[in-house]
């Protein structure tokens, strides 16, 4: 029974894709209400402050000394639980909100994502992946979405590297003076 139920979640939305599919063109997104990638902290704190779907404190921004990150983490209500923002260089370059399984479920938004935004580049069971040059889209089980800008995501990896590699050479000559 659970297989049939799942070949038509497939078949249904792919009618609703064929129907409804975005031109070749649709970017993604890098924006959800009042909140955009590159935005600055100052702007991100009084957009939550403003946002309805929000309960945002002062006290949600917290620092990261040792990657020289700022992030806030802050409660939803309706349908986002919970919501992280990711800052770097006094920037916004990962928006990650947790959604409410009990007022919203996975199938509505992948099939909403898909209507705009095409097919994504990856799906498993797990995910679902939307890209371009710019940024990538990630809708996760249960209900997780996320929009992540690509450049600095991938600086913040190459410096995290750099970190790594020099504590693995500093633990080589500790271990050559012996």
């Amino acid at each position: 029974m659970k297989k049939a139920a799942s070949i038509l979640c497939l078949f249904v939305s792919l009618q609703v894709f064929a129907q409804n599919a975005p031109d070749e063109t649709t970017p993604v997104p890098s924006t959800y209400r009042a909140f955009f990638l590159g935005m600055g902290l100052a702007e991100l704190k009084d957009a939550l402050t403003e946002d309805t779907l929000f309960n945002f404190q002062e006290s949600d921004v917290s620092f990261i000394p040792s990657r020289k990150e700022n992030y806030i983490e802050t409660t939803g209500f309706s349908f986002i639980r919970r919501a992280l923002f990711q800052i770097k260089d006094e920037k916004v370059f990962i928006m990650a909100f947790t959604m409410d399984v009990n007022k919203i479920d996975y199938y509505s938004m992948y099939t909403t994502l898909a209507k705009k935004y095409g097919e994504p580049k990856l799906i498993d069971p797990k995910q679902a992946v939307w890209e371009d040059e710019k940024t990538r889209l990630i809708l996760e089980r249960p209900l997780f979405v996320q929009y992540v800008d690509k450049e600095v995501f991938s600086r913040v990896l190459d410096e995290a590297d750099a970190v790594r590699n020099e504590e693995l050479e500093l633990r080589a000559e500790f271990l050559n003076e012996f």
